[in-house]
């Protein structure tokens, strides 16, 4: 007679789904109280499930944290570049990381893959290798890497179109990023 085997359970850190939505609702949902609140559940659940943490989880967290530094008004400009600099190399290192295979494969093309912008793969260079740059360029990619954090990590463990905008309007607001990264590129690239 064939045993049934029973479906594995996979242990994860927070409560239930509810807690999940709870904390993503909150670290997008732009208050400051709110978002620190969210973080600081993200921080047990860090405790308890270590390195096991999904890298997205921890990579918003990390540029939640600098969104909520910056609007606390307690950081210096060259203290919230720094902050958000140390985010946004350690999203790009993290995310591309995982599809770099024996021989290296360049940053840009790993990041195509991933559908990553490359001007936030400059931006990375930049911040590792060259002149920090603005902080007005730090925070444009915080917001543009946050954004990609909800579409291809945040919606897809809902389930649902909850966070998702209709096709006119990711057509429109990818103009206009395609519109503000120009202007962002000849600004600080010169």
């Amino acid at each position: 007679a064939r045993r049934r085997l029973k479906p594995l359970r996979t242990v994860v850190a927070w409560r239930g789904r509810a807690e999940w939505d709870q904390v993503m609702v909150g670290l997008y949902c732009g208050d400051s109280r709110l978002q620190q609140d969210a973080l600081d559940r993200v921080s047990a659940w860090k405790s308890r499930y270590g390195p096991k943490m999904p890298l997205a989880v921890d990579c918003t967290a990390e540029l939640i944290r600098c969104k909520v530094l910056d609007s606390s008004g307690r950081l210096k400009s060259h203290e919230l570049i720094l902050s958000y600099g140390l985010a946004l190399v350690r999203f790009v290192n993290l995310i591309t990381e995982r599809k770099q295979k024996m021989v290296s494969i360049p940053l840009r093309q790993l990041a195509r893959e991933v559908d990553i912008p490359i001007w936030v793969v400059d931006l990375r260079h930049e911040l590792t290798h060259g002149k920090l740059p603005r902080l007005a360029l730090c925070r444009k990619g915080c917001d543009v890497v946050l954004d990609w954090l909800r579409k291809m990590y945040w919606s897809r463990q809902l389930g649902n179109n909850l966070c998702e905008e209709s096709e006119d309007e990711d057509e429109e607001e990818e103009q206009e990023e395609v519109e503000a990264n120009a202007e962002l590129d000849n600004d600080v690239w010169e």
